[in-house]
């Protein structure tokens, strides 16, 4: 006589679970494998490609006010002009964040003014110009002491800085966004009138940090 062999409800039930749940696996399997394989094509174009970080230089600032209106209270007026430059020829650059000021030994002497969003193609050169306007802004006691001094000296040395975030474009591709920092400083002949204009007209480089 033959034997017959019966599953109980609960057998079936276990057998069931442990199918979807290899199901399950080879699921996350199959998409952690898509998943990789994507981000190691984008990292492949990455290195491929080599983005370089953009070049900054300042063009020309022109002061046409410094001047305190109380002890701790300073009146700027700056007109600024820079030179940016994507250097890459084969990533475009989009700058969704860009903002500009302009300081005096550590101080902040503007408040952020900000430039409109644009795309910068590949080894495109785009001028950029801002009005850094400051009223009452606050300074140290020592301001217009340090002014003083820098004018005996012949020279008066102001610190520009960028800050903002760019997203890198390869193809239809585009990256997240970046923090970016640029660093300008301008040297201006500073004689004995005691006030603006002032200019400076001289290229120098600036610094990017991404």
């Amino acid at each position: 006589m033959s034997q017959i062999h019966e599953k109980s409800p609960k057998h079936c039930a276990n057998k069931q679970a442990i199918n979807l749940h290899k199901f399950n696996k080879k699921l996350l399997f199959s998409l952690s494998t898509l998943f990789l394989s994507i981000l190691s094509l984008i990292f492949l174009v990455w290195l491929v490609l080599h983005p370089t970080k953009p070049q900054f230089s300042l063009k020309e600032a022109d002061i046409n006010q410094l001047n305190l209106s109380g002890p701790s209270l300073l009146n700027s007026s700056i007109q600024l002009t820079l030179l940016s430059n994507n250097p890459n020829k084969k990533v475009g650059i989009y700058y969704d964040e860009f903002l500009l000021y302009a300081s005096y030994k550590g101080q902040k002497i503007t408040p952020e003014t900000s430039i409109s969003p644009f795309y910068q193609g590949h080894e495109e050169t785009n001028l950029l110009s801002a009005s850094l306007v400051g009223n009452q802004q606050p300074v140290a006691p020592s301001f217009a002491y340090e002014v003083q001094r820098d004018q005996g000296t012949g020279k008066l040395v102001l610190s520009f800085k960028a800050m903002g975030r760019l997203r890198w474009k390869v193809g239809t591709w585009v990256s997240g966004r970046y923090r970016f920092i640029v660093n300008c400083i301008a040297i201006m002949p500073f004689g004995r009138i005691p006030s603006p204009p002032l200019s400076s007209k001289q290229g120098s480089q600036c610094s990017t940090t991404i």
